[in-house]
């Protein structure tokens, strides 16, 4: 169990998810790290060496979406930068072409949102 009596969580445990939180993470977990979202990404190419592009952003957006992870601000503040976020332009090609239909745009977006918030 990963919880023990008292409530508290066991070192070395995993806290548990609510169907709703597990839910949370379909269509990110899926990625197949193929990097085709990346490089069909017109702002990846012009930026490749400071724009992280859609494959890791997706990445680092299946961690910070997801309720057991305990890092969500070190990773938020790793990508608070102008150009290994903010360089997407939602030109949706990364959408377009992953062979996972998942959606690289709509997790970068989400990040940008929580970006926001945190201010």
């Amino acid at each position: 169990r990963a919880v023990a009596e008292g409530g508290h969580r066991r070192a070395g445990a995993r806290a548990p998810q609510s169907p709703e939180e597990r839910a949370r993470l379909d269509g990110l977990w899926e990625c197949i790290l193929c990097f085709c979202c990346s490089t069909s990404c017109p702002s990846y190419w012009w930026n490749g060496d400071r724009y992280l592009g859609p494959a890791v952003l997706l990445q680092a957006y299946r961690w910070i979406a997801d309720s057991r992870d305990e890092a969500t601000g070190d990773r938020l503040d790793n990508l608070e930068d102008p150009f290994r976020l903010y360089r997407c332009h939602t030109i949706m090609n990364c959408t377009k072409t992953c062979p996972k239909g998942l959606n690289p745009a709509k997790a970068i977006g989400e990040i940008k949102k929580l970006m926001v918030e945190r201010r």
